[in-house]
C-alpha cells in the first residue's frame, strides 16, 4: 500500500530535516485545497499592475521557495 512506503520513507529522514519536510507537505496539500476551489486561468493579466507587485517579497513567503 503507498501509505506504508511513505511511512517507511519518513522514518529514514533525519529529525533535523522535518520541520522543512512538514512545511512542503503542509503548504502542498493547502494548495491542493484552492485548485478545488479557485480554477487558474492561465494567460497574461489583464489590466495594469499595481506598484505592490514589484516589491518584495515577505520572508515567510520566500521560505517556502527554497
Amino acid at each position: 500500500m503507498l501509505i506504508q512506503k511513505i511511512v517507511q520513507e519518513l522514518q529514514d529522514i533525519p529529525e533535523d530535516k522535518l520541520a522543512e519536510l512538514y512545511d512542503l507537505i503542509h503548504y502542498f496539500r493547502l494548495g491542493l485545497s484552492q485548485e478545488r476551489t479557485q480554477p487558474r486561468t492561465p494567460g497574461l493579466l489583464k489590466g495594469q499592475l499595481s506598484d505592490t507587485f514589484f516589491e518584495p517579497l515577505p520572508e515567510e513567503e520566500l521560505q517556502q521557495w527554497e
